[in-house]
């Protein structure tokens, strides 16, 4: 996942801070070292990693903070504060032209991952009640058009495309055909290159001056290093930009292009791509990624899933069964597909405060754990599920033969089940609605092995 390294470095460092009563200078200074090679291991562009340094530094060593109740948290607070102004401070959204449609323009190299960008913002978008329509303008790149196509007939999105015409004239087309059948956003996928050249943003900027786009965003590869600081920074000299969208930052990446594009470009990082699925595209919030990569963890994003995958009105009643004490294998289930429907696993613990400095593998988490319980659970009878102590051992042999598990996985699960009953009555006691909500992220979180 990207940042592990990195987090784990800076927790390290940051150990060793907590760990001092005092703090003179020479420690903060070594700390900084630290901090700095580990930014560089992360492919943070130099000139940057200088310049935050050096500001923490100067910031670090007042007097206030040396001799504070608790320097060590003092320096901490410190660098999150810098790294969360590094990557833009503040939240940008997307903004939508007062006389529709809103065109957004997506541009990037061959490869970023345009085109399953494209629809993941349009599928986005239309939660928001928008109604987008997608243009394939990539005529060169053999199967984009078709490509296009397949995602957003997966997403019921229509698409806007004229095969191996000017792409310029397709363009405008398609803000015509918009606003003829009622579709108030229009985004393009624009054609890349495996390489800046000339030929290639006289062809962006040309459909630019032809559709006047309220945004145009690019679609950096996370997994390029520094190369997509470089992308960034030219794309947005040759034909302007408006907001970058880093993709890959779930795969194994140094993630340094994250913290540099927008000091470089001066433009903010409107999403992040967490992965291939189509909800696995997250809006950016520098504060939520600053504290993910200080170990810290990301409550608020963990939240948001949550509320996307959780029906409300399922969720009241699930509180209710709970407090009446009537949570059954069903709701169990339930509530373990609702959280699949989250994202991986190993990206959700990743956001849990605390776990920076815990490496977390796929060797800790068993993924197909939860389809095991699925096949047990649904090899049970409704009264079975409805009241798990009938189950003695003969129908406990015969759900083992129906779910191709063994006893013991149906004896742990039991078990499993018992213990988040128990928990999960703690947290409606709670009573307040911030607790609550955290209990619609948490309680259906499957086991670690």
């Amino acid at each position: 996942m990207a940042f592990e390294s990195l987090s784990n470095k800076l927790s390290a460092v940051f150990k060793q801070l907590r760990g001092k009563g005092k703090l003179s200078e020479k420690d903060v200074k070594e700390a900084m070292r630290e901090v700095r090679l580990a930014l560089l291991e992360a492919d943070v562009n130099f000139k940057i990693v200088k310049e935050f340094v050096a500001a923490v530094t100067e910031k670090a060593v007042g007097d206030e903070v040396l001799r504070g109740l608790n320097p060590g948290q003092s320096v901490i607070k410190i660098v999150n504060e810098e790294m969360t102004a590094l990557m833009g401070s503040t939240h940008s959204k997307l903004t939508f032209s007062g006389n529709p449609p809103s065109v957004f323009m997506m541009v990037g190299l061959q490869g970023s991952g345009k085109t399953t960008t494209s629809g993941k913002i349009a599928s986005q978008l239309r939660k928001q009640g928008k109604s987008p329509l997608l243009v394939a303008c990539d005529i060169y790149r053999p199967a984009a058009i078709k490509q296009l196509q397949v995602a957003a007939a997966n997403l019921n999105i229509p698409v806007f495309e004229k095969g191996g015409q000017s792409p310029v004239q397709t363009a405008l087309e398609a803000v015509e055909h918009a606003r003829g059948h009622g579709n108030d956003v229009v985004i393009i996928d624009t054609a890349g290159r495996l390489h800046i050249d000339d030929e290639l943003m006289n062809e962006l900027t040309e459909i630019k001056s032809a559709v006047r786009p309220q945004e145009i965003l690019l679609v950096v590869d996370a997994m390029t290093g520094q190369d997509a600081v470089n992308v960034a920074e030219s794309f947005s000299e040759k034909i302007g930009i408006d907001g970058i969208v880093i993709t890959k930052l779930d795969g194994d990446t140094r993630g340094g292009a994250a913290l540099s594009v927008r000091r470089i470009t001066g433009k903010p990082v409107k999403y992040v791509g967490m992965g291939e699925k189509v909800d696995d595209l997250e809006p950016f919030y520098p504060d939520r990624m600053a504290s993910r990569i200080l170990g810290m963890g990301d409550v608020l994003t963990i939240i948001d899933k949550a509320q996307q995958a959780f029906d409300e009105d399922e969720a009241l009643e699930l509180e209710r069964k709970i407090r009446k004490n009537e949570f059954t294998l069903d709701d169990f289930l339930a509530q373990m597909q609702q959280v699949k429907k989250m994202g991986p696993l190993k990206n959700i613990l990743g956001m849990l405060p605390g776990t920076g400095g815990m490496k977390i593998d796929e060797n800790d988490i068993d993924e197909r754990a939860m389809g095991h319980v699925e096949a047990i659970i649904q090899s049970m009878t409704p009264k079975e599920r409805e009241n798990p102590t009938l189950l003695n051992a003969s129908r406990k042999r015969r759900i083992a033969a129906g779910s191709g598990r063994n006893i013991q996985e149906i004896n742990r699960l039991l078990k499993q089940f018992e213990e988040m009953k128990k928990m999960m009555r703690q947290l409606t006691g709670m009573g307040k609605s911030g607790k609550k909500r955290g209990k619609q992220a948490f309680g259906g979180l499957p086991f670690m092995k």
